[in-house]
């Protein structure tokens, strides 16, 4: 992986077996990033999406194994219990252009990923709500 800073954007190339979540999660601690906006593009050879129900407070996931192309990576960083706290979501295609989609657990570059973070002044935070069942975001 490599990146640069440019103002208040990073632009990242993420290589060939890096995790995505991972490595934004180290470029994100190394510049004491507290709130940003992610979108992406690439290539993936594993990923496992998910989607929560709404009804029992829970997520369920299902890994994909393939050669896909990243059609969109987006998302956000924020800060919960003052650690990195990474949300993002993804639609992968394959080779019969069928596309997949939802919340990102893990994606494992194939070839690469080109992203770009946009760095906003200001913290924001996340905080359990009991009666939705996710961390949302809470503003000071």
């Amino acid at each position: 992986m490599e990146y640069r800073k440019f103002g208040n954007k990073i632009v990242v190339r993420m290589d060939k077996g890096e995790e995505v979540i991972e490595s934004l999660t180290k470029i994100c601690e190394e510049n004491d990033i507290k709130f940003a906006s992610v979108s992406a593009i690439g290539a993936a050879n594993k990923v496992k999406v998910g989607l929560f129900n709404i009804t029992e407070k829970k997520y369920y996931s299902k890994e994909l194994n393939d050669s896909f192309e990243i059609t969109s990576l987006i998302g956000n960083v924020s800060r919960k219990d003052d650690e990195v706290y990474i949300h993002l979501h993804i639609n992968i295609a394959d080779g019969n252009q069928n596309v997949y989609g939802g919340h990102l657990n893990y994606c494992y570059i194939s070839a690469t990923c080109e992203m770009v973070l946009d760095i906003c002044d200001g913290n924001v935070k996340r905080e359990f709500d009991p009666e939705i069942g996710l961390n949302l975001f809470q503003f000071e």
